[in-house]
This record gives structure tokens, sequence and C-alpha cells, in this order.
């Protein structure tokens, strides 16, 4: 496949860059900059790699499947007891936990708006919220697509060439590769993991992609597209670690947007503010259309019903996570501590919904050929381990600490 066809292969992939790089990865990597530098850049490296691995796996289960995660998790079970618990996980976990992700989203993009007009996010975060639900309601896959692929670039231009321009130290950056756990950081951790390796994603990407391709025949480009897409959104995330360990001496303690824009100032100069709001309303507006596209497609699988973008029931589920982001938007909530909060219950919900999916994944009857190799298996349980473990070390820094 030349690079023109390769490029031409990139659809859901790009679903997915959008909705991890969202306004909790904007906010999460630049407080890890301020505070830490580049000590943390590995755990952008582990979480591009988890991404990957799983979100592979995913895909791959919806191609040759045709059947959504939430229906092949319903299916693996006879019991009619493991099969209800499986559908109340998937239905809770994700349902309920998409909407209240959602509010992070519209509140990020509204913030981005806001600092720009002068209006209040109280304002912007309906009006955001109206807008993601009128290109749902379409129903058209490919322009939602299209949408999401240009405010990635969006995003991408924004970050990516101030990180160039700032010139980085190339030694400290990757001695930031080593793996270290300075004091106090692991619930910012879990939540850079939380904001990238997205429990919905999952559900997502194995739908999207029947929309995309046909068959097994097709999992070469649908790979090309998984890697190439999420490897994008892990040189966002760095470009946005490295403006803001450049610009901030480490330890600072960002608070608000206004903050936040200042990594941008040595590029951009009186126009920082104004670009690094272009880039949080993009991420924060991509993540709210993905949000409750995937929890719809989540819990309709799990419950058997049809996902179809133009049902009824389809469109009764995603109308009302964005719904409840839009209530919680309009109400007075400070926009990082509630996005940096939302990325570390993903977090702690993402191994759980790890395990379920590697279980599937060795499944002959349901994937024959295609199920996962022991390669495939082994860094599935790696990530599985490491995501518990930051999990467990978060739960003890909030609870015990």
């Amino acid at each position: 496949m030349g690079i023109v066809d390769r490029l031409k292969a990139i659809g859901p992939g790009a679903l997915v860059a959008a909705a991890f790089v969202g306004p909790g990865t904007v906010t999460t990597a630049s407080v890890i900059g301020a505070e830490y530098a580049y000590l943390l850049v590995w755990t952008i490296a582990f979480s591009i790699l988890a991404t990957i691995v799983l979100q592979e796996m995913s895909a791959r289960l919806g191609l040759i499947t045709k059947e959504g995660l939430g229906e092949a998790f319903r299916s693996e079970f006879d019991n009619p007891f493991a099969k209800g618990a499986t559908v109340v996980l998937v239905v809770s976990a994700i349902g309920i936990g998409t909407a209240a992700f959602q509010t992070g989203n519209i509140v990020g993009g509204a913030a981005g708006l806001a600092t720009i007009t002068g209006v209040s996010e109280n304002v912007w975060g309906p009006l955001i919220g109206l807008v993601a639900a009128g290109l749902l309601w379409t129903g058209n896959y490919k322009l939602i697509e299209r949408v999401f692929i240009g405010l990635v670039i969006v995003m991408g231009l924004a970050f990516v060439l101030n990180a160039i321009i700032v010139r980085p130290d190339p030694f400290a950056l990757g001695g930031g590769l080593v793996p270290t756990v300075p004091d106090g950081s692991a619930y910012l951790i879990a939540g850079l993991i939380g904001t990238t390796v997205v429990g919905y994603n999952l559900f997502l990407h194995a739908s999207t992609v029947q929309e995309r391709w046909d068959g097994a025949s097709d999992l070469a480009e649908c790979r090309t597209d998984t890697i190439g897409m999420i490897v994008v959104g892990g040189v966002i995330t760095t470009a946005i670690v490295v403006t803001a360990a450049a610009v901030f001496p480490a330890g600072t303690e960002i608070g608000d947007v206004g903050e936040m824009a200042n990594q941008l100032e040595p590029v951009f100069g009186g126009y920082a503010l104004t670009f690094f709001a272009i880039g949080l309303f993009a991420a924060g507006f991509t993540s709210a259309m993905s949000a409750p596209l995937a929890g719809a497609y989540a819990t309709a699988g799990a419950l058997g019903w049809e996902r179809d973008l133009k049902s009824t029931r389809f469109r009764a589920i995603w109308m009302t996570i964005l719904g409840v982001g839009i209530v919680f938007s309009a109400l007075d909530y400070n926009p990082v501590e509630v996005i940096v909060f939302a990325q570390v219950a993903n977090g702690l919900l993402l191994p759980i919904l790890a395990v379920f999916l590697i279980y599937a994944m060795n499944n002959d009857e349901l994937l024959g050929e295609h199920t996962n190799s022991s390669l495939q298996n082994l860094l599935g349980g790696i990530v599985t381990l490491v995501v518990v473990g930051i999990g467990l070390q978060t739960l003890y820094d909030v609870l015990v600490l």
C-alpha cells in the first residue's frame, strides 16, 4: 500500500485519537509538564503502547465478528447471572460513566471559548452540547469522521509547532522515558493514563470500524489507521508536556486555563491565549461528540438493541449522555478539577474492561484464526497489570494520605 493509499485509509482511528486528545489530555499534560518537567514522559510512552494494544484488539474483534464490544461481552456467558452482571457492568460503567465524563469534555471546550470571548463557560457549554447534538442527529458517520479529523489537525498544529520551536533538551526528554514516580505524582500518572487509554474508546472503535471496512481482508488497513492515528495523538500529548516544561519552572501548579495558555507565549506572543483556547476548544468539542456516541454503542450493544445512528433507542442513549453534560456544564465547576477527576475515574475503571476484552479475544468460536497470539496476550496482560497497580496506588493516595 502506497503513502497516498495509507492516508486515505485514515478513519475510525482519528475518532479514537480525537477522543483521547480531549480537555483531559491538554489539562493533565500541561499540569504534568509544569510540575514535573520531563520526568513523567514515560507515562505517555506507556499510555500510547497500551492504547495501541487494546484498541487493536477492539478493532479486530469488531471487524471479524461484525459485533460491537457490548454484544461480544454479552455473548461470552451462558449463565444468566453472569450475562446479567456483564450487562450491568457495561451499562453502568460506560453509559453512566460517559455521561459523567461528558461534563469535563464540554466544560473544557467551553473554557477555551470563554478565554477568547470573555463569555462565561456556563453559556458556551450548553451551546457546544447543542452543536454536537446537531451533528450526531444527522446520523452521518462520514460527516462526523471528517469533523474529527479536521479538529485533530487543528490541535496538532497548535501544540506540535510550539514544541518544535521551544527546542526541548533531547537528553532531558529522553531521560523522562525512564520510569520514575515522584512523590505526589501517582494521581497525575493515573490521570494521564486515564485520559489516553479511554475505556469507552474500546466500544466506539469496535463499532465504527464496521462502518468503514468489510472484514478480515481489511485488517492491515485497519491496523495502519489505528496505530498511525494513536501515535499522532501521542505526539500531540508529548508536545503539550514539552511546551509546559519549557515555559514553567519545575513545581509550578496550574489552576486555570489562562495559566496553561502561557506555555505558548514563546512562539505566539500576544496571541498565545487565542491559540491555546482554540486547541482546548477543538479538544473539548471532539470529545463531546465521541463520548455520547461511544456510550450509545456500548449500551445498545449490551442490551441487544439496534446499533443504528438513526434509530430512536440509539439516539435516546446519546441524547441522555449529552444532556447530562449540558446540564452540569451550565453549573459553576472548576474546569481543571472536573477534567482531571474524570480522567482518574476512567483510569480506575479501565482494568475491568481490559480483562473482559482479553478474555473475549481468546474465544476461538468468536474469532477463529484471529484470536490473540501469545505476544498479544502477554502485552495485554502487562498493560492490565500496570494499570491495576497505578489504580491501586491512586486509591491509596486519595483515601489514605
